[in-house]
Order: C-alpha cells, then sequence, then structure tokens
C-alpha cells in the first residue's frame, strides 16, 4: 500500500526524495574529499622525514616555540648528540636564511640551508644528478652547493647545473649535485632552496656561530622519548642549566607534529561532514512536510480502514513505511551520487579523495534515521484520527 501511493504520485515522491539524494551525496563527498586531504597532507609531511628528533633554540610558551633571537645552540651542540646519544642513525645542524642567486642573466630568491652530510638522509632527499657534500668538504667550509630542483629549474631550465657556478649573495659557489623534487606543500616549496655546507653557511654567508636547528634521527620509533630526554639532559648539561630553570632550548618529535597535522585534517573532515548533514536535516524536514499533507489528504481512507477495523499500530506502520521508503530510495540514489561526484572531483580537479565504507554507511544509516525521525510525527497523527470525524472530513 505505501509503495502504490508513492507510485501514485511519482513527481512528489521523487522531491521529497531529492533533499535526501543530495544531504547523502553531500556527506559522502565531503568526508571522501577531507579524508583526501587529511591522507595527502600527512603523506607529504611524512616525505621530510620519519623518527625525527628537532632541538631548537629558545622556550616553549603554549603552543609556540619563543625563539626571539636566542643564539645559545651552536655546531658543537650537535657534534656532542652525535658522539654522545645512544639509538640515533644521523644529525643534522641547520642555519638557514634567504638569499639572492643568480646565475648568467638569471636571478632567484631562495632559501639557502647549511647543513651536513647526514641531511638528505633525514629529510627523505634524493639525489638527482651529482653528489652531496661530504665530512670533509663541511670541515673546511668549501664553497660547493646542491641545487634544489625549482633552483634548477628557475636558473638553469634544460642546462646542466653540475660544474656550473652559482652566486650566492655574489659569491661563487661551485654546483656538484642537484635534489629530486619532493612537490610543494601549500605554505611552502622544499625544492627551492640551495644546500651548502653549514660551516661554509656560518663563515662566508651569514657570519653566525650559532645554529638554528638540529635535527636528530632516531633508529627506533619506540625510542623517540627515551632518546629526547637524554638529549634534553646532555644539551641541560652543556648549558649549564641549573635545577629548576627552564631550558632555553626545545626539543619535540616528528610523531607530535603528524598528530597535530592528522587531529587538524580529522578536525576538517567533521566539518564537512557536519555542514553536509545539515542539508539531509533540510531533507528530513522535507519528508515530514509532505507526509503531513499526504494525511491530510488521504484523512477520508484512513477514516475508513479504521472503521472496517484497521488498528491504530497498522496505520502508523503504513505511514511510517512511506516515510522510510522514500528516505530509504533517496539515500540509494544518494549514495551512487556521492561516491560518483567524489571520482569526477578526484579525475577532473587532480584531488585525492578516498571513499570508504564508513562514510556510506554512516551516510545511508542517517538518511533512514532521518526518515524514521521526520516520518514519525506525521504517522503518529494519522493512527490518532478518531474514525468518525475522519469520515466527516470534507
Amino acid at each position: 500500500m505505501a509503495l502504490r501511493s508513492l507510485i501514485a504520485n511519482k513527481l512528489r515522491s521523487f522531491l521529497t526524495a531529492l533533499g535526501i539524494v543530495i544531504g547523502v551525496a553531500s556527506v559522502i563527498s565531503m568526508i571522501s574529499i577531507g579524508e583526501g586531504a587529511r591522507k595527502q597532507t600527512l603523506e607529504t609531511i611524512a616525505k621530510f622525514g620519519t623518527n625525527i628528533i628537532s632541538v631548537k633554540p629558545g622556550q616553549k610558551k603554549t603552543r609556540h616555540v619563543s625563539t626571539g633571537k636566542v643564539t645559545t645552540l651552536i655546531l658543537e651542540d650537535a657534534y656532542s648528540i652525535d658522539e654522545h646519544i645512544e639509538g640515533i642513525t644521523g644529525v643534522a645542524p641547520q642555519t638557514y636564511q634567504s638569499a639572492q642567486l643568480k646565475y648568467v642573466n638569471k636571478n632567484s630568491n631562495s632559501t639557502v640551508r647549511g647543513t651536513t652530510s647526514d641531511y638528505p638522509r633525514l629529510a627523505n632527499f634524493e639525489i638527482g644528478k651529482g653528489r652531496f657534500f661530504n665530512k670533509e668538504e663541511t670541515r673546511g667550509a668549501k664553497r660547493i652547493c646542491v641545487l634544489g630542483a625549482t633552483v634548477v629549474k628557475n636558473l638553469f631550465e634544460k642546462e646542466d647545473p653540475i660544474g656550473q657556478f652559482v652566486k650566492v649573495d655574489g659569491d661563487n659557489f661551485l654546483v656538484i649535485g642537484t635534489m629530486e623534487p619532493k612537490g610543494a606543500l601549500s605554505w611552502w616549496d622544499p625544492d627551492d632552496q640551495i644546500f651548502v655546507p653549514i660551516t661554509t653557511a656560518q663563515k662566508r654567508l651569514f657570519g653566525q656561530k650559532h645554529v638554528q636547528s638540529i635535527d636528530i634521527q632516531v633508529e627506533n620509533i619506540d625510542e623517540l622519548e627515551t632518546v629526547k630526554e637524554s638529549i634534553t639532559k646532555l644539551l641541560r648539561r652543556r648549558h649549564n642549566t641549573r635545577e629548576g630553570k627552564e631550558s632555553d632550548f626545545y626539543v619535540s618529535n616528528s610523531s607530535q607534529w603528524l598528530n597535530s597535522w592528522g587531529d587538524a585534517a580529522k578536525t576538517f573532515t567533521f566539518l564537512l561532514g557536519g555542514i553536509a548533514a545539515i542539508s539531509l536535516m533540510v531533507g528530513g524536514i522535507g519528508i515530514m512536510n509532505i507526509m503531513l499533507v499526504s494525511v491530510t489528504e488521504r484523512t477520508r481512507e484512513i477514516g475508513i480502514r479504521k472503521a472496517i477495523g484497521a488498528k491504530k499500530r497498522e496505520i502508523l506502520e503504513q505511514f511510517l513505511i512511506e516515510s522510510i521508503l522514500i528516505s530509504f530510495m533517496g539515500g540509494g540514489i544518494g549514495v551512487v551520487l556521492g561516491v560518483g561526484i567524489s571520482k569526477a572531483v578526484s579525475k577532473m580537479g587532480g584531488w585525492d579523495t578516498v571513499i570508504s565504507l564508513q562514510s556510506i554507511l554512516l551516510a545511508f544509516g542517517f538518511s533512514v534515521a532521518v526518515g524514521v525521525f521526520f516520518g514519525y510525527y506525521p504517522a503518529n497523527k494519522a493512527s490518532n484520527l478518531n474514525p468518525i470525524e475522519a469520515l466527516r472530513y470534507e
């Protein structure tokens, strides 16, 4: 009977279900886009190294590190960590600053990163051509450099940069290697930088003795906290920091960074899903509105059914089933549409989308729940009609 009633009013049934269709499709597509963005962000961040502990100068205040002009971290701190801390596979002190690069008649502003031979391995950089500088060249403060992919593109285009000289703030640097491209983040392009020995950066370019950060790679991820505590104790002892006094450096690990970004991306996904779920609620209100109209139109029918023995529960079930059928069919069409939209966005927009069974079941289950919730009031109203008054209606 419920099906016959819906088929008898095809256009009205379709328009009623349309709200649910749009709602379910929105929830699935928005969650898939949000999850895709989260996955892509975490994968991109993971490219910059795992099992990494970072030491920066300054004191941590709430969520931020107050560095100011703190210059207490020095190159010897990094050498001491490498020598005395167990369970680590590499140490890369760094100092970085923007500089003017020039080759023949081409100019570019890029980040100059002074570091050591361990840096490519720690930061997951692959050598494209040539090689990276070694420990002897770092000790000798040689004027040599390795170029990121964006720098190569800006200065050399199709020309081979190996063996050429690039001016860095007016000083000639021999190019001994290039890096494979990593791909830009939304806020930073890791390929738009030039790598030089840290001693060269300190003595010949920046005129400084301190370092801006020290990255340490831990052999076993389960030992991150233990190694972090050992580094903290070592540096406090080297910096003569008394018991009870706050350290003049801050130690963090990559898992904290990944977790923070993961939580932020998850919140973004929930926000998108929540906004899309509002359209499902609107669709549910549409169902309730049409079902109330249907109850009013069929008042005499309800009266006749009650007069010949239909029970209150049977009237309730009839109208409730109609409501559920509308949301069920709308949910099914919405699932197909939502998956289609997600795939179209991925193909046409070049965005990563993750279509999960969980999001489909969530959206479909929510649509059926909406049908039950918003269909109950009209169904209950129909079941409570007085048969005599219903028969007298119009």
